[in-house]
């Protein structure tokens, strides 16, 4: 009796339970469900039939929305959009920790400003060196914001506001910005990355190669 009314409790707090317990329920009475079956013979002619699927297999997940930047990223419903470095291995750290918690809430935009397609004219005229100085993100009206705000803009939108909550209020804000800007400044040497004036030499060397390559073609 117990285990009775523990089923039928979870069948009615969950629904996938119960339906899942219905096609359980239901299977003795069909027997030959593996075999293939035809549909009624369509306005065209044409007879399709739908074979069952077997025990253990999978179907393949509908692909969602991809942002332009990453393949796990979402298009729709942003409310703000993150321009990150995607050549800085501490700073993916982050960018992919929120990324997978943006799963859930579809509210971030992630632009890789490192990639060859970053466009400032797309990014309110934010170009390459002025985001590889400090984190910027764009709301959805097109408010820049920049420093621990901007941290605390994308942690609010994926549920965990509470993390960056205590540096809206002085002298926190101060102090927290102060110490985001030694970060900033020296950022590329904690992360063992040359200077910024050689990774700028070196992008303007692979736009040039590419574009010779192109001529040549």
């Amino acid at each position: 009796m117990a285990l009775r009314g523990a089923i039928s409790i979870g069948r009615r707090a969950n629904p996938v339970f119960r339906s899942a317990s219905s096609i359980f329920a239901n299977s003795k009475s069909f027997p030959h469900l593996h075999h293939s079956f035809p549909l009624p013979q369509t306005k065209h002619g044409v007879k399709h039939s739908i074979r069952a699927i077997h025990q253990g297999s999978t179907l393949d997940p509908v692909t969602p929305k991809k942002d332009e930047g990453n393949k796990h990223d979402y298009d729709h419903n942003w409310t703000i959009k993150m321009l990150y470095d995607g050549d800085c291995p501490l700073c993916m750290k982050e960018v992919n920790m929120l990324r997978e918690k943006n799963k859930e809430y579809g509210s971030i935009k992630f632009v890789d400003i490192s990639s060859e397609e970053y466009s400032p004219e797309e990014n309110q005229g934010l170009d390459y060196i002025t985001v590889m100085g400090r984190i910027h993100a764009i709301l959805a009206d097109g408010t820049v914001v920049k420093d621990v705000e901007a941290f605390r803009k994308l942690y609010e939108a994926v549920g965990l506001g509470w993390i960056y909550a205590i540096t809206k209020y002085e002298p926190i804000a101060t102090v927290a910005d102060a110490v985001y800007g030694v970060w900033a400044k020296y950022r590329l040497q904690i992360t063992g990355r040359p200077p910024l004036e050689e990774i700028l030499e070196s992008r303007r060397m692979k736009k040039e190669q590419a574009c010779d390559d192109n001529c040549k073609m």
